[in-house]
């Protein structure tokens, strides 16, 4: 795919015009926290030939790095967008774009406010097991885990297969919500073990203003088709904004297998 990257029409000579597909990272691309594999990434880098494609995460673009990309081969290579964060953190054809900030907007004191009552309410949670890392402070949101995102794999899928009875993250959303009514917070379930805070309308259609922004270029396209994948397009999942959105065509999808399936039949 690394080779392949170099020879990848110009944005405005793509085959299929004014079209950009859109994919979730965890569970679409590649299995939850883990690698993609190697048919996913020939398939995206077949895709590209014809269309512009990029990858929405709520997670940094290290873990999306380690995830999509190696050691020899950058992910902003692979993409033509990279939205790392739901696209606070933006990359186009391997060049960063103007990002936003949560420490910024929500306020040091705001921000003391909430995390002391997270970190209270999980030391005072009664679950299986706990590791480390609750809350993961990243640029444009925080990411809470009830369980700690140090466990390990098997202790990942345990919780998953724990919460869909229990309820905990559901559950912690909802005390959130009713503790800080007097913060525009948008509360979104995704992954295995955690849960993203970030201000409201800072979700995955964040990175919609980048594509958006396209048609002002001078070498720029106006993407009137914007395709978005996702497995967690259902309310309260951290795809169901981009995925409902009038601006786009959503997918869903339930893994890598069917992603792939889906775009062979669409695309090729």
């Amino acid at each position: 795919m690394a080779v392949a990257a170099t020879i990848i029409p110009p944005l405005n000579e793509r085959p299929i015009k004014n079209t950009i597909v859109l994919f979730d990272v965890d569970n679409t691309l590649t299995p939850a926290r883990l690698h993609s594999s190697p048919e996913m990434l020939q398939l995206l880098s077949q895709l590209r030939h014809k269309v512009a494609i990029g990858f929405v995460g709520g997670s940094d673009l290290v873990k999306q790095q380690e995830q999509l990309g190696s050691a020899e081969v950058n992910v902003t290579s692979l993409f033509d967008f990279c939205f790392s964060e739901n696209g606070l953190t933006a990359y186009r054809l391997g060049e960063k774009l103007t990002g936003a900030s949560f420490i910024e907007w929500i306020g040091e004191e705001n921000y003391k406010r909430l995390v002391k009552w997270i970190l209270h309410y999980i030391a005072d949670l009664d679950i299986p097991i706990k590791r480390g890392t609750f809350i993961e402070f990243r640029n444009g949101m925080i990411n809470v885990s009830p369980i700690g995102r140090n466990a390990s794999n098997p202790e990942r899928l345990a919780f998953q297969d724990y919460d869909a009875g229990a309820k905990v993250r559901s559950t912690m959303v909802a005390a959130l919500k009713d503790a800080f009514p007097d913060l525009a917070l948008t509360y979104s379930i995704g992954g295995q073990i955690s849960f993203d805070v970030f201000p409201t309308g800072w979700d995955k259609t964040y990175c919609l203003r980048h594509v958006e922004a396209e048609k002002a270029r001078p070498d720029g396209v106006d993407y009137s088709t914007i395709h978005f994948f996702g497995d967690k397009a259902y309310p309260g999942g951290n795809d169901w904004e981009i995925y409902d959105d009038k601006r786009t065509v959503g997918h869903a999808v339930t893994g890598p297998e069917d992603t792939m399936a889906k775009l062979r039949e669409m695309f090729f």
